[in-house]
C-alpha cells in the first residue's frame, strides 16, 4: 500500500485507526485551552514564484493557518514559523516574506530556519476559542452555509496568478456560536463537504446553482480548492448564503438545477 494508492485522507485515517494520532479530523486541535493548527507550503507543490512574490507567499502562509483558526471560531494569538531556504537566498527576500506574514495581523513569536534545496515554509498558528464546532456534529434538517464567493482561486490560476486568501476570523466566531460542524474550503467544495458528511454520519446535499461564485469563476473552478471560505452546518444561517442541507444518509450529493453534477478536488498524493 502506497500514499499514491490511499491518498492524504486515507493516510490520516490509517494513523487514526492505529491509535498513532488523535483529533486529526478537525481543522485545528484543542490543547490545554489553546487552539493549534499547522500548515506547510512547499515550493513547486503549493506555490511557484512566477505566480506570487515573497511578500505574497508570507501572507498566504499566515492566511491559510488563520483560516483553520477561523473554522474553529478562534481568535488568533501567534504564529510560529519554520523556514527552509537555499544559502544563496537574498536577505531582502526573507524580509519581504516576514513582512507578508505580518500583514495577516497575527504576530510571529518564534520558529526555526534551516538549509533546504527549495523553499519550505511551515507555520503553526495558536488561538483561543469559546466553542470549536469540529466536523462531527452536523444533523439532518440543518442548512449548509458559506461565508463568501467560491472559485476565485481556480479562476485566478487560469489567468496565471493566485489571489490572496480571505481572512474570515470574525465570520468564524459568529458561526461557531451556532454551527454544529464547520471547516474551511481548502481542498475543494466536494471533498471538504465530504469530511463533514463522513464525520457527522449524514448526507450533505448541495445545490450548485445557489453557490455564490467569485467574479470570473465557473462551477468547475470549485474543484480547484484554495478558496479558504468557511463551510458550516447550522440550524441558523445568520444571514450567510445557504447552499444546501443536511439529510439522512451518507456522502455528498451535488446537483445543478436538479441534475447530478460531479466535482473533483485536491489530494496531496494523487
Amino acid at each position: 500500500m502506497t500514499l499514491e494508492e490511499i491518498g492524504e485522507f486515507g493516510l490520516l485515517g490509517e494513523l487514526e485507526r492505529r491509535g498513532l494520532a488523535r483529533g486529526i479530523e478537525h481543522d485545528a486541535a484543542v490543547v490545554e485551552g489553546l487552539v493549534v493548527t499547522q500548515d506547510a507550503l512547499v515550493e513547486g507543490v503549493h506555490f511557484r514564484f512566477d505566480l506570487l512574490s515573497w511578500r505574497e507567499l508570507g501572507f498566504r502562509a499566515a492566511a491559510v493557518n488563520v483560516s483553520d483558526l477561523a473554522a474553529s471560531g478562534a481568535d488568533p494569538l501567534a504564529l510560529i514559523v519554520s523556514l527552509g531556504l537555499q544559502g544563496e537566498t537574498a536577505v531582502e527576500d526573507v524580509v519581504e516574506l516576514y513582512e507578508g506574514l505580518n500583514e495577516a495581523g497575527v504576530p510571529v513569536r518564534g520558529g526555526d530556519t534551516t538549509r533546504a534545496d527549495r523553499v519550505l515554509l511551515s507555520v503553526t498558528a495558536l488561538g483561543t476559542s469559546a466553542r470549536v464546532p469540529g466536523r462531527a456534529g452536523a444533523r439532518p434538517g440543518e442548512v449548509l452555509v458559506v461565508t463568501g464567493p467560491l472559485g476565485a482561486a481556480g479562476a485566478a490560476f487560469r489567468e496565471g496568478r493566485l489571489p490572496r486568501p480571505p481572512l474570515r476570523v470574525e465570520e468564524g466566531k459568529r458561526l461557531a456560536a451556532v454551527a454544529t460542524a464547520m471547516l474551511d474550503l481548502s481542498d475543494g467544495l466536494a471533498p471538504d463537504a465530504g469530511h463533514i458528511a463522513e464525520r457527522s454520519g449524514c448526507r450533505l446535499t448541495i445545490d450548485l446553482e445557489r453557490v455564490p461564485l467569485a467574479e470570473g469563476a465557473t462551477i468547475d473552478d470549485l474543484s480547484f480548492g484554495e478558496d479558504y471560505e468557511l463551510l458550516a452546518a447550522t440550524p441558523d444561517p445568520l444571514g450567510f448564503p445557504v447552499i444546501g442541507r443536511c439529510e439522512e444518509g451518507d456522502g455528498v450529493v451535488l446537483a445543478l438545477h436538479g441534475e447530478p453534477f460531479t466535482l473533483s478536488g485536491w489530494d496531496h498524493f494523487r
